[in-house]
């Protein structure tokens, strides 16, 4: 058997062998004498099957065993010639050459390797910023919109037009075209004016109408409405309003922060102020971390760190980009690259460039976490998912078991890690103003 192997980098090889009959014949041979021990073949005892009549009953199947037996060798061997741990490797080795001749396979084995990464110098890549001033402006304001939020709706002192803010207890029927349409209708339904509930455009006009005021407002459906008989569609609504409720207001003070703040040592306001103050610091950390610091962060560590791509994870990559191409194209451009294999590599090219840094992201992130300590175990996962899926009324385990059957547990836990390690190394440059 004839092996050359090249190691092309830090994190691709390629290994080409010359496997001769005689040595797919002599596997074939050893194989065919291990199952005449084990093979049932009626007419015989087992473990007294002859080697010709196993040769007979199992045929193809034993030359594909006897094959794939020499190919294990070339893997080690080649392994072995490029002093390459077997653990070292990612992803299965691709057999990207196999052609079988009368007297021998020529076969060609490309293996890829996790990547070597110096990442000695990154904290230096972080510039030092200051952690975003809070002003008493800001609390106060944070605190009047608390407050807004205690407040009950309580009928109103003297009777007068609705506003903003008002809680509008209407009647309303809704058609299109002069035909009513489903779930358009309610009796009583309480329309707190300025939330944004309704479509654009509604309750701005119910501002401004009296109590026992009858009224056709009109109004357009937006074009990404979640029903295509309604999108982008012209609506009459015939309002009633019944009634008018304005929110009480609450004061800010002590009793306001003893009920914030129950159960607490110090439910005093001035403590409450202090709470709603860090809130919004960590707040706007997060945005700027989020919108800012972290993009660029990412952004500088790909274009600095360099190093060797397993080609193998690329091509993974272009194929995600490439699918999800091909999801927004008609049959007829789908068939064109089908028949013009120029044009489709052409199309996987304009993809490389993006993949790179997707992939060159992921590894430098996996090993910054290494290197941070960083880790997000499966129940951590759980937990975040469980919490996302409270939080927009859905039933936590059904939302799990949907991420964990359609296989993005991965892809979320990588995301979990990226944002940690990327918080963490932000969090030991802040500046104090």
């Amino acid at each position: 058997m004839k092996i050359k192997t090249n190691k092309i980098n830090s994190a691709n090889a390629q290994i080409e062998a010359t496997i001769p009959k005689e040595t797919i014949d002599a596997n074939i041979e050893k194989i065919a004498k291990k199952l005449t021990k084990t093979a049932s073949v009626q007419g015989f005892r087992k473990g007294k099957v002859p080697v010709n009549v196993v040769k007979k009953q199992y045929g193809e199947r034993l030359v594909q065993d006897a094959e794939a037996e020499a190919l294990r060798e070339v893997l080690n061997k080649g392994l072995d010639e490029l002093k390459i741990a077997m653990n070292s490797l990612i992803g299965e080795p691709n057999i990207s050459n196999f052609v079988k001749n009368a007297d021998n396979i020529e076969v060609t084995v490309k293996i890829a390797m996790k990547p070597e990464i110096n990442l000695e110098d990154y904290k230096k890549m972080v510039a030092p910023f200051e952690k975003p001033l809070i002003s008493d402006e800001d609390v106060n304001a944070r605190l009047e919109k608390i407050a807004d939020g205690q407040g009950k709706f309580v009928e109103l002192k003297r009777k007068r037009a609705a506003k903003d803010g008002d809680s509008a207890i209407i009647d309303f029927e809704g058609s299109v075209g002069g035909e009513l349409f489903d779930g358009g209708a309610a009796k009583e339904f309480a329309l707190v004016l300025g939330s944004g509930q309704f479509i654009p455009g509604f309750e701005e006009q119910v501002v401004g109408m009296k109590i026992g005021e009858e009224k056709v407002i009109k109004v357009t459906f937006p074009e990404s409405y979640g029903s295509d008989k309604l999108a982008g569609k012209d609506a009459e609504f015939k309002v009633t309003l019944h009634n008018i409720q304005e929110k009480a207001k609450v004061e800010i003070d002590d009793a306001l922060a003893e009920k914030l703040l129950a159960g607490q040592d110090d439910m005093s306001l001035e403590n409450l102020k202090a709470q709603v103050k860090i809130q919004l610091e960590n707040e706007a950390l997060a945005k700027l971390y989020n919108e800012e610091l972290k993009p660029t962060l990412l952004e500088t560590l790909v274009a600095k760190i360099d190093f060797d791509l397993p080609e193998f994870i690329v091509d993974q990559e272009i194929d995600v980009s490439l699918n999800k191409k091909a999801s927004t194209m008609s049959e007829d451009e789908i068939k064109e690259l089908r028949e013009n294999a120029d044009k489709l590599e052409a199309l996987r090219e304009t993809f490389r460039e993006d993949a790179q840094r997707s992939v060159r992201a992921t590894f430098i992130i996996d090993a910054l976490a290494t290197a941070e300590n960083v880790k997000v175990d499966e129940n951590e996962v759980m937990q975040t998912i469980y919490y996302e899926a409270m939080q927009m009324g859905q039933d936590p385990r059904a939302a799990y078991d949907k991420y964990k059957n359609s296989g993005y547990l991965p892809a979320i836990q990588m995301s979990m890690v990226e944002d940690k390690v990327l918080t963490q190394i932000l969090n030991s440059m802040i500046k104090e103003a």
